[in-house]
């Protein structure tokens, strides 16, 4: 028989464990590395989250163009707005202000 080299020695005792353990650092990187899985899943959790904010604003975004609009073409809206806003009135009219309740703050007690 051929005499072996010390390299096929080697991997003929560890070729096995050698490989298996490129595969687990493989496996680890691909889910626990800067790319990998669980980073992937946290950024499409973030994207989803960034994307439902910019649903949100969206739709402020456009009340508040409607408001716009409206304040621009309705004269009522801005009466409206002047009256409960601003406390403004016609001349002739009689603003009546109700002041708000305050809470009762508990009578303190004198020490004996």
């Amino acid at each position: 028989m051929k005499e072996q080299t010390l390299f096929q020695r080697l991997w003929q005792n560890y070729g096995r464990i050698v490989l298996a353990l490129c595969i687990a650092a493989l496996v680890v990187h691909d889910v626990f590395g800067t790319h990998g899985y669980l980073a992937l899943r946290r950024t499409k959790e973030e994207i989803a989250k960034v994307q439902k904010d910019l649903n949100r604003l969206s739709k402020e975004n456009a009340a508040l163009q409607e408001e716009v609009i409206e304040l621009r073409t309705n004269p009522d809206k801005i009466e409206e707005l002047a009256r409960n806003g601003l406390g403004l009135a016609r001349p002739g009219d009689v603003i009546v202000k109700v002041p708000q309740r305050q809470p009762e703050k508990p009578a303190q007690q004198k020490p004996q």
